[in-house]
């Protein structure tokens, strides 16, 4: 038994079944060991609790901000860099995303954590839309624009399918930015999003 399986453990009961359901026993029981180990690795539960948190903000955060900053040529490009969290599961977890928000509304340590992390990720998408001329208010707009309707898309449980989402990609980036992304972003971004979603 190791402190990363307690922690995994704890992950899965949080977006299966809710803070509420992230209990020393439960957690024991699916782990198939006695109540006790947990303490070898956590001097409680609220130990645990800080560490899904920062688990969550490696996981959903870190790269947001890492491709908000990533170089890109054109702006359509820096947003398609963006997109990629939303289509790659190995990079941004919405059920993780939503399971956190739950968890906020019921704990305002949490809620501090959360809104802290909402201000990073529309501050790094605001630095980049700056990057390409947007004056900084509407660049701050454009960001919560961009990252708001992916988070409401998310929270409200809509489920585009991949052909959909691909079909009114171009669409999209022209609302997000007011410019028109190239045939070649277009496809690029399409070959991406069918290597990580071969499923559809």
């Amino acid at each position: 038994m190791t402190r990363e399986a307690w922690i995994e453990a704890g992950i899965a009961a949080l977006v299966e079944e809710g803070i509420a359901n992230v209990k020393i026993q439960v957690m024991a029981k699916t782990l198939a060991v006695s109540r006790s180990s947990f303490y070898w690795f956590f001097a409680d539960l609220q130990e645990l609790h800080r560490e899904l948190l920062e688990h969550w903000l490696r996981k959903n955060t870190s790269p947001i901000i890492e491709r908000a900053l990533r170089p890109a040529p054109t702006v359509t490009k820096a947003v398609c860099h963006i997109f990629e969290c939303w289509v790659d599961p190995s990079l941004f977890s919405p059920r993780l995303d939503a399971a956190v928000r739950s968890w906020a509304q019921v704990d305002g340590s949490v809620r501090n954590v959360v809104d802290q992390a909402d201000d990073q990720r529309v501050d790094a998408v605001a630095r980049m839309f700056q990057r390409y001329s947007y004056p900084e208010d509407e660049a701050f707009i454009r960001a919560r624009v961009l990252y708001f309707t992916q988070i409401g898309h998310y929270t409200l449980g809509m489920r585009d399918d991949r052909e959909m989402r691909l079909r009114l990609l171009r669409p999209y980036l022209l609302s997000f930015t007011g410019r028109t992304a190239s045939d070649e972003e277009v496809e690029a971004f399409e070959t991406l999003m069918r290597r990580v979603q071969p499923d559809g």
